[in-house]
């Protein structure tokens, strides 16, 4: 059964410029480049007509069209054993209303939304146990990551399912950014 979420899919230009730096750690499982994006909230298992409803009621977020900005590398857990490398995203306060709108719709939809404080990123890859030496050279290395600043002027509702070959996301629909 697929899982929903809702995000910013990047410009291909970005989706590149990710790509090419996700190399590098022993052991990491690298997200292709088909699945870079910004969440916004992710939702889980969802369907039939609470799906639906998802889907509709999305189309109501109001935001205007904004500009981002990647910067940086890090991890999650911030002071465990890393499980997830992720490429930063500049503070924006734009995006940060995107996010809360969405969140906020979807909580009226009667779904639980997101209640963790919401820290923007683009997943690079997942790890299993690293070893600390080349994840920390990694991280050096790439410490000075920045792409060019894009637009943004539309948000996804995504479904994923998960395979061998790890998750397989699909745009379910696209929500233009029109202004609140």
């Amino acid at each position: 059964m697929p899982r929903l979420f809702v995000a910013v899919d990047l410009p291909e230009q970005i989706k590149d410029r990710l790509a090419g730096i996700c190399q590098g750690v022993h052991g990491a499982r690298w997200v292709t480049d088909s699945q870079f994006h910004i969440t916004l909230c992710f939702l889980g298992q969802v369907e039939g007509p609470a799906a639906r409803q998802v889907q509709e009621g999305l189309a109501g977020v109001r935001c205007d069209p904004f500009t981002l900005q990647l910067s940086g590398i890090g991890h999650f857990p911030p002071r465990k054993q890393p499980k997830v490398l992720w490429a930063g995203v500049e503070p924006d306060d734009e995006l940060r209303l995107l996010q809360g709108r969405v969140n906020s719709r979807l909580k009226r939809l009667g779904l639980p939304g997101e209640n963790r404080r919401y820290a923007p990123h683009v997943t690079l890859a997942r790890l299993s146990r690293p070893a600390m030496a080349p994840l920390l050279q990694y991280m050096g290395d790439h410490m000075a990551f920045e792409t060019e600043p894009f637009g943004v002027t539309d948000f996804q509702l995504f479904s994923s399912v998960l395979g061998r070959a790890g998750a397989v996301h699909r745009v379910e629909a696209s929500y233009p950014l029109m202004g609140r």
